[in-house]
């Protein structure tokens, strides 16, 4: 959790809920060398966040831009009806990172 100076992908969505979450990632060679985050929302928006994180951590853009929300319900065993939500804001908010890295990148 928390930000990355200088990050050179940054994302940030506001939930259907109201929750909002930013991510932020530092890649080198197209390679997330690592991913952070910060959300003012629930306990399962912390959950999801955490785990989009660690699996975008060491996969290439475009591989890791195939996390969905379904791929971490999967990877959390699932969470209530009422919280799935919650990853597909943490999945929306990590697409808008690395969709702002590629834009940056081709850019220069």
């Amino acid at each position: 959790m928390g930000k990355i100076e200088a990050a050179d992908g940054h994302g940030k969505v506001k939930g259907i809920c109201g929750d909002t979450m930013e991510i932020f990632l530092k890649i080198k060679d197209d390679l997330i060398v690592d991913a952070r985050f910060i959300t003012d929302g629930c306990g399962p928006s912390i959950v999801c966040g955490g785990t989009v994180t660690e699996l975008a951590k060491g996969r290439h853009t475009r591989d890791a831009f195939k996390i969905n929300a379904e791929k971490i319900l999967d990877e959390l065993g699932g969470l209530p009806e009422a919280d799935q939500h919650c990853a597909k804001l943490a999945a929306d908010t990590f697409h808008q990172a690395i969709t702002n890295y590629l834009k940056v990148k081709k850019e220069l």
